[in-house]
């Protein structure tokens, strides 16, 4: 297969990485960057596991076909903190005994993110709708809302 280079911001950097036409996002991000914090689940856009926010949007990158990302701004939960400085969700999370296996989080914590990033005061409702996407078997969904938005009174301050 010919291979063609991909170019779009990642966590901020600017990045170059070759790609086939064939390769969806996630496999981009997992196997040639090696950031894993995305999973892939399900391979179908239905658990959400491989979230990550892309030009502003929580998307499935298992159904972002590697050239969709040509020129794009992609942001992975690698990108949003560090283990000295965690990002806002990412202490609440942890805080509000959100996280159980782990598996589903970094997607979740995207999809959060996505929603904080243009809606700092949102419902209870509002939390949910953004994370309806994202399957969680561990925790109920009750710790993962409260989290998010504990999280947003975190960030206004």
């Amino acid at each position: 297969m010919d291979t063609f280079k991909l170019t779009f911001t990642l966590n901020g950097e600017v990045t170059e990485v070759l790609a086939e036409p064939s390769e969806m996002l996630v496999d981009i991000l997992r196997e040639k960057m090696y950031l894993t914090g995305a999973k892939k689940g399900c391979g179908k856009g239905e658990c959400g596991a491989c979230t990550v926010i892309m030009n502003g949007e929580a998307v499935n990158s298992c159904m972002i076909p590697a050239m969709k990302a040509m020129g794009a701004v992609v942001e992975t939960i690698e990108g949003i903190g560090n283990k000295d400085t965690l990002h806002p969700l990412q202490e609440t999370f942890i805080d509000e005994g959100a996280i159980q296996c782990g598996y589903c989080t970094p997607g979740v914590i995207m999809s959060a993110k996505a929603l904080l990033d243009k809606n700092l005061n949102p419902t209870y409702a509002e939390v949910k709708e953004a994370i309806a996407g994202n399957i969680c078997r561990c925790t109920g969904y009750v710790k993962i809302v409260n989290a998010v938005l504990s999280a947003s009174q975190k960030i206004k301050r």
